[in-house]
Parts: structure tokens; C-alpha cells; sequence
């Protein structure tokens, strides 16, 4: 029997004060043409807000300093130049368990607050686990017309939700959406469960007779329908379509997005990931597949990635949704650029349904090609942000494929979001795409919380330098020169692809402006 693939690794590299080694690539000729704006007059009405920025302090939590010797080297060679549309991040939208403002969700990640807690969505008492990242407060008013709202799955909800934040947030105003080219903006929103809950209904409508089913069980299951609805609201004509990686979904998502602009195919892209697997179906699937914590007793503390104590991965919600632009556009519409995208690379291990490789062959080839492909080194990078979900066997197999790749660097820091969103699955990418870049603008770096008791090869992992330091205490303050992002699966998912992207911090694109968390962090200005 031939043998299935592994689990991925989706990651993400921002970069700070690095000039990139891409040229940029021939202006194409501007085209002008007013689309009807179809849904834009509702699109910013009353959730228009002023461009405040919120900042926290951090009070506790750990990163880890990465320090072994590399077992195998990652391809250290820059690519040589090659003219290509330059690909910029200029808008951010979340709906996440720990606040739906990209700031707000930051603020709260730099101060370790955990959004775990018992589910309140259904009666889940016979269940042998009881918590989740679950949102307790979300509306969609404002953002989702009500008649639609009351049909769609809750991943829809989200998706269109953090989507026309994520445009709210670039400052594409209404004057502005009837500027642009619509044939050449396009969304791209995947989702790894989909709507379960409207398919759930049906099934059990079904039960009674196919006329108690809702009509529009099948477009509102679908996961490609939440792209497709959002594109219709927006009057965008351009590349639509969802992508379902399971919890590489969102990076996915996001490079397939990036290459359209690279390619010439559009200017302007959404792109990211949403899910609502919160259900008896979602939670009665992982418990059936013994992933998932049973710390009912202690929800905030459930979600302990590298922790000796942890018992599984905590279930969680949400939406995560990038503007990605090409560099020129955004530059015209005068728009606030957080980073840049430089390049990625997928890959498979072809090894195991549930189990990564155990030589993390298939991750480390996805970072050597991503890191060649975007012309950057090993030694560029100093934080990693891992998908540590928790899990026995994932936790350390993702650590070990990092320190293989990486090998000795002691500047090297890893957290987990995870910790206090739990996981989001096909959005985890998504909204760890935006703590990453949040880190890069603000210099600040969210600890992992519950990492009480670190495991041994976490710590020390036969490095001849003695022990990993772990730094605890309060949230580490660092100048960031590269930032990545590791999201590797955890091991009882079928998961069958590794995947990596590459993002450089914008201050060194050309001229624009200096990097405006500078003025609210003045140690950054050293």
C-alpha cells in the first residue's frame, strides 16, 4: 500500500532592515475601469473607525533560544536577481478568540491572555473534552447583510467579516474600492473543515424528509462559497477560488495568492483562512482521534505547547485575512505597507498519514527551497513563531526538524500562538501571519504561556553548548531582523503537504515610510 504524506510545515519569514534581492518588475499598463461596487455602500458604514493603533506591554511567558549544530545544511546560496512584480502586505483582519482588531488581538497576545475556555456553543457534558478557543462575542453587524448572516455557516461569517476588515484596515475607502481595477482583484479564502454545521443540519433534516432541508445547504457547505460570496459583494472579478489543506490552509491561501500578483494576474489580493469546527461533529471527530486536551478542570492552562504536562491540542475559531498588493499599486493609492513578500515553496513528505518524518526531510527541503527561492539565509532569521499545537509527538518532531534545519543560532527564539488562541486550524495560519508581521512592526515577541516545565530535549537536545536558554519573566523586546512563522501540523491530523512563505519587513522598501511602531516603542529607535 503506497504510503501517504505527512503533515505540513507552513511558515512565515518577516524581515526587518534586509533589502530584498528581487528586482521590480515592469509596470504594467494601467487599465481604468469603474465595476459596479456592488455591497460597497454597506461595505464601511458604521465600523469605520480612525486609524488608532493600540499597544499593550507584555507581563510574562518564555522564548526559546535555538542552539545545536545543523545535521544538514539549508541551502545558503541567494538566488539571483530576477525581475518580478514585488508583492507588499497592506491590510490585516482577524476574528480570533482574543479580539477581531488585528492590534487589539496583539495587544492581548503580548499580555499571555489565554482566550480558552468551557464551550458554550452546545451541551457538551458527555464529551470528554469541554473546552475551546471559542468566541464568545461576535456580531456581524455591519459587515454581513442580516439575511445572509442567518443562512451561513459560521466560517463564512468570519471569513467575510475579517475580510472586509483586513480592507477596512488597508484604507481602501469606498471612494478608493470604485478606483480600482475590478477584473484584476480577486479573493482567495480557504478553509479546512468548511461548513459542517449547515451540512451537519441537513443530514439531520434529512432524517425526516429531504423537504425539511435548507436549499441552501449546499452552496452555504461549501468552502470555496465564502471567496465566492465576499467577490460578489465586492464587485471583484478577478481570481477566486478556496483552497483546503487542512491547517496549511491559510498559507496555502496566501502564497497562491502572492504568485497571482507576481505573475501579473492581479494587483490586489485577500487572501487567508477561516473556520468554525466548534460543533458536535468538529469536537466529537478529534476527541474520536484522542487529539485533544481534557484539562476541562483548568481551560486557560489546556494549551501547553513543549510542556511535559501537555495532553493534546485545544480546538479554536476564527478568521485571518491578509491585503496582499503589488508594491506599485499600493505605493499610487498612497498605502501603509507592514511587509513585504519575498517568496515560498510547497513540498510533501510522503511518509506518513499522521506522522511526520521522522528526519523532517520534507519540511527542511520546503525551507531550504523557500528561503533559496526568496534569496535569504539561515542566519537572517531570529524568531520563530511554531505551530506547536501541543501534542506529544508533534510538539518535539516540529522542534527537531527547526534545529536540523537551523542548527546552531542562539539568537533564535520560538513561541506559540497556540498557547492562547489554541487552534484554529485552517485559519491558524492565517492569524499567525498577522501576529508575525505584528511582531516585525512592533518589536515585541509574545511569550508562550503554561511552558511551566520545558521538555529535556526542548532544552538541551544534545547541543554541546549545554542547555537551550529559556527567558521567562516578562515578553523579550528584541530588533527583528527576520521573523518566521513554523506552522507544522500536529501528528493525529490528515495533513498531506509541508509549505513555507517568505516575508521581508517594509522598511526597506524603497521610500516609503520609517516604521511607525518606533514611535510608540522608543527603545526600538537604538
Amino acid at each position: 500500500m503506497a504510503a501517504p504524506v505527512a503533515p505540513p510545515l507552513c511558515t512565515w519569514l518577516v524581515a526587518a532592515c534586509l533589502s530584498a534581492a528581487c528586482g521590480v518588475g515592469e509596470k504594467e499598463k494601467q487599465r481604468r475601469h469603474r465595476g459596479a461596487g456592488v455591497g460597497v455602500g454597506g461595505l464601511f458604514g458604521s465600523r469605520h473607525r480612525p486609524g488608532s493603533r493600540r499597544r499593550g506591554g507584555a507581563r510574562s511567558g518564555m522564548s526559546m533560544a535555538v542552539a545545536l549544530h545543523p545535521e544538514r545544511g539549508v541551502v545558503e546560496t541567494k538566488k539571483t536577481d530576477v525581475k518580478q512584480r514585488r508583492v507588499v502586505v497592506t491590510g490585516m483582519g482577524v476574528v480570533t478568540p482574543l479580539g477581531h482588531d488585528p492590534d487589539e488581538f496583539y495587544n492581548n497576545l503580548l499580555q499571555g491572555v489565554s482566550g480558552v475556555s468551557e464551550i458554550e456553543a452546545f451541551d457538551c457534558s458527555s464529551y470528554p473534552t469541554r473546552i475551546a478557543g471559542e468566541i464568545k462575542s461576535f456580531s456581524t453587524d455591519g459587515w454581513v447583510a442580516p439575511k445572509l448572516a442567518k443562512r451561513m455557516d459560521k466560517f463564512m461569517q468570519y471569513l467575510i467579516t475579517a475580510g472586509k476588515k483586513a480592507l477596512e484596515n488597508a484604507g481602501i475607502t469606498e471612494e478608493i474600492m470604485n478606483e480600482l481595477e475590478k477584473s484584476r482583484c480577486g479573493v482567495l479564502i480557504g478553509s479546512a473543515m468548511g461548513g459542517m454545521k449547515v451540512f451537519s443540519d441537513a443530514i439531520e433534516a434529512l432524517r425526516v424528509s429531504y423537504k425539511k432541508m435548507n436549499p441552501f445547504c449546499v452552496p452555504f457547505a461549501t468552502t470555496n462559497m465564502g471567496s465566492a460570496i465576499l467577490a460578489m459583494d465586492l464587485g471583484w472579478m478577478g481570481p477566486n477560488y478556496s483552497i483546503s489543506t487542512a491547517c496549511a490552509t491559510s498559507n496555502f491561501c496566501i502564497l497562491n495568492a502572492a504568485n497571482h500578483i507576481r505573475k501579473g494576474e492581479a494587483d490586489l489580493m485577500l487572501c487567508g483562512g477561516s473556520d468554525a469546527p466548534i460543533i458536535p461533529i468538529g469536537l466529537g471527530g478529534f476527541v474520536a482521534c484522542r487529539a485533544l486536551s481534557q484539562r476541562n478542570s483548568d481551560p486557560t492552562r489546556a494549551s501547553r505547547p513543549w510542556d511535559v504536562d501537555r495532553d493534546g491540542f485545544v480546538m479554536g475559531e476564527g478568521s485571518g485575512v491578509l491585503v496582499l498588493e503589488e508594491l506599485e499599486h499600493a505605493k499610487q493609492r498612497g498605502a501603509e505597507i507592514y511587509a513585504e513578500f519575498l517568496g515560498g515553496s510547497f513540498t510533501c513528505d510522503a511518509y506518513h498519514m499522521t506522522e511526520p518524518h521522522p528526519e523532517g526531510r520534507g519540511v527542511i527541503l520546503c525551507i531550504e527551497n523557500a528561503l533559496a527561492d526568496s534569496g535569504v539565509t539561515k542566519e537572517d532569521i531570529n524568531y520563530i513563531n511554531a505551530h506547536a499545537t501541543s501534542t506529544q509527538m508533534g510538539d518535539l518532531k516540529e522542534f527537531e526538524a527547526l534545529t536540523r534545519c537551523f542548527g546552531q543560532n542562539p539568537q533564535l527564539r520560538v513561541n506559540s500562538t497556540k498557547s492562547m488562541t489554541g487552534h484554529l486550524l485552517g485559519a491558524a495560519g492565517g492569524i499567525e501571519a498577522v501576529a508575525a508581521i505584528q511582531a516585525i512592526r512592533t518589536g515585541w515577541v509574545h511569550p508562550n504561556i503554561n511552558l511551566d516545565n520545558p521538555e529535556k530535549n526542548v532544552l538541551a537536545g544534545g547541543s554541546p553548548e549545554g542547555e537551550m536558554r529559556c527567558q521567562g519573566g516578562t515578553v523579550e523586546l528584541i530588533w527583528i531582523w527576520w521573523a518566521q512563522l513554523v506552522d507544522f501540523v500536529c501528528p493525529l491530523q490528515m495533513i498531506f503537504v509541508d509549505d513555507f512563505l517568505v516575508v521581508m519587513h517594509r522598511r526597506k522598501i524603497e521610500t516609503l515610510l520609517d516604521h511607525q511602531a518606533r514611535q510608540t516603542f522608543p527603545v526600538l529607535q537604538n
